[in-house]
Order: structure tokens, then sequence, then C-alpha cells
């Protein structure tokens, strides 16, 4: 039987005071998609807004970046379904890739903890990349504590957005992470990172993004097999 993820994806172009330009990182995308897609994964988009989503940091020599810029999957993420409009427990996962953009329109949405919400508690994957982390921040799964204390995770560090977007951003990721109660943890900027905490799994960057795929695909591979 056929597995499907969600990929819920901002659909912020700009951010900050100088109106950056902004969406989603483009690899943060196309390198999960990749590895989901070769196993014979159905990947379906959806965005706080619904329709267009803006990308950012498209790298044509990239040869899974150039491949999703082509492909059918990408068309249909540009006429992305609205979030308001999906059951996150109709997926086996929700993965939330980064960008700034979701600086912008993920983090602490109500629809976007909604759907965080309802695919833990209907006991499925949760995952995000990057910037992506801020959608768990807010999220309410009933247990009178925040979804991210004491889980293991990571996200975008405060010393990889110092040198990237800190005039940017509206708050640190990391802190906010910190202050909600999670196990925070990263390593050297720009360098992978990945932290499976149970059904919770989380990439520190966009170098991460194609490891989370993996591990999302092993943890989905693993859950469809036979006890």
């Amino acid at each position: 039987m056929t597995q499907h993820v969600l990929f819920i994806v901002t659909n912020a172009a700009v951010i900050g005071p100088q109106s950056r330009k902004t969406g989603f990182f483009f690899a943060e995308v196309a390198h999960p998609f990749d590895v989901l897609d070769t196993a014979g994964i159905a990947v379906e988009f959806a965005s706080p807004a619904g329709g267009w989503t803006p990308y950012d940091a498209y790298d044509e020599k990239d040869p899974a970046q150039k491949a999703f810029f082509a492909s059918k999957a990408f068309r249909r993420l540009n006429r992305s379904r609205k979030l308001s409009e999906v059951d996150a427990a109709d997926y086996d996962a929700i993965l939330v890739p980064g960008g700034l953009g979701p600086m912008v329109d993920i983090q602490r949405n109500a629809e976007v903890q909604r759907a965080i919400a309802r695919a833990w508690t209907t006991d499925k994957l949760v995952t995000a990349v990057c910037h992506g982390p801020c959608a768990l921040l807010g999220v309410d799964v009933g247990d009178g504590k925040p979804f991210v204390h004491g889980k293991k995770l990571t996200g975008f560090s405060k010393k990889e957005e110092y040198d990237y977007a800190r005039e940017d951003v509206p708050y640190e990721l990391e802190d906010a992470l910190r202050a909600e109660g999670a196990e925070y943890s990263s390593v050297a900027n720009w360098q992978p990172h990945v932290v499976v905490d149970g059904r919770l799994i989380t990439g520190q960057n966009p170098a991460s993004a194609g490891e989370l795929g993996k591990k999302l695909l092993g943890a989905l591979r693993d859950r469809a097999s036979p006890a």
C-alpha cells in the first residue's frame, strides 16, 4: 500500500525590516522529495494560504534540485492545497521544510499547529528541517505542556543565523525551542545533523535535508513492515 507524506510549505515571499526576498529553501524540498519519490512514497503539498509557494536558493548545478524544478511535482507545489482544507491524519507523515519564509507564516500559525497536533495524536511521523521546526512552537497536544518539551531535536542554530539572517528573523529559533523545553542540539555551521526522537525527526540546516529524507523513509518502511 502506498504511503503518503504531506509537505507543509510557506507562502511568504519577503521577511524582515528590509523586505528580504525569501520563500522555502529549495534544497529542503527537493532533497527529501527525491529520496521519497524514488522509493515510491507519494508526496502532496499544502501551504497556509494555498496556491503559489515562493522559493529561495535554487541551485541548477544540483541534480536533485534541477530534476525537481522540471517535475510535475514542482508544478503541483505551486498549486498547493490550502492547509485548512487538509487533514494531517490522512498522511503517514508531515514534513515542514525551512527557508526564512516559515518564520513569517508557518511559525505560531494556528492551522499549522493544528496539523502538527493532529498528526502527532493520530500516531503519524512529524518531521521538519532548518527553520521548519518553528512549526513546532506553541503546539498543544493536550498534555498540558509544550509539544517540544523534553524532546530531542535540532533546527537552524544561533551560530548559523548570526551570519545569515539575524537582522531579518523575528527571533532566534534555537532560543525559542529551548524556551519551550526542547533538548536542542547542533553541530558546526552548515554541516549535516539530523535528530530522531521517536516519531519526531528534525534536521539542522539545508545540508541535513537529504539525510532527513532518508531517516523519514527508514521510519516509514519500519512502520509498513509486518510486526
